[in-house]
């Protein structure tokens, strides 16, 4: 699993396309590159990636949809690039749920500080940076769960799992929430994915998988993670 920093850019002027993937490979970043709205929310749920540069001008798909789109289910920093400089554009922009806005024609200086700001605070705010449990460590910011420090292999999918409610712990996940946020916006009702993967990931972490202490399925509403364990669960 690729552990670089991943950024998707959505923009319709390959020119800019162009520039920033040579800039953001130059920098240490993976990037994605979509010319269109539709494009962009497919590479979304499809990849995962750490932040979002936005072009509000593109053809189909309005940005401000893409925008509304990708806040349906995920949490992603969002930096809107465009040449619409109104004040209502981007009072727009940030209502719908961008984290910040950059007016062309830019300077590649500012953009990447403005990026690196734009994901410092959506790692600030992770409620658990690392999440504890007897048997394994969930490590968020490293995308990776330990166990007697030494990484557990898992696909991209399984950790994508994890990761949701590693962030919630203790709380009830819904399977639609999970397929949103895991597989993309399309889905929500394909609930044998969750069944197939589940068994999966117990496999790998569970001390007793036929048992599970720390993965609990709640039958026919979700999945809740319980770091302390099934014997610590209060009523």
């Amino acid at each position: 699993m690729d552990e670089r920093q991943r950024i998707l850019v959505v923009d319709d002027d390959p020119a800019i396309r162009a520039t920033l993937e040579v800039n953001l490979r130059a920098r240490g970043y993976a990037s994605d590159m979509a010319a269109t709205g539709e494009q962009a929310l497919q590479l979304a749920a499809r990849n995962h990636p750490d932040l979002v540069v936005l072009d509000l001008g593109l053809p189909g798909m309005d940005g401000l949809d893409v925008v509304r789109g990708l806040r349906g289910w995920t949490a992603v920093p969002i930096v809107v690039l465009s040449g619409r400089d109104t004040e209502t554009t981007k009072v727009q922009a940030l209502d719908l749920g961008a984290d910040d806005y950059v007016t062309k024609p830019f300077g590649m200086d500012e953009l990447f500080a403005r990026l690196r700001a734009a994901v410092r605070r959506s790692a600030a705010a992770e409620e658990e940076a690392v999440v504890e449990t007897a048997d394994f460590t969930v490590d968020l910011p490293g995308k990776q769960v330990l166990r007697d420090g030494a990484p557990v292999r898992l696909t991209p999918r399984q950790w994508y799992i994890v990761q949701v409610l590693a962030r919630n712990p203790g709380r009830l996940v819904t399977y639609e929430r999970l397929l949103r946020e895991v597989w993309g916006p399309s889905y929500g009702t394909e609930t044998h994915y969750l069944r197939v993967f589940m068994t999966q990931i117990r496999q790998r972490l569970e001390p007793d998988p036929p048992h599970p202490r720390y993965f609990i399925t709640e039958p026919g509403i979700g999945l809740r993670f319980l770091p302390e364990g099934t014997e610590g669960k209060r009523p």
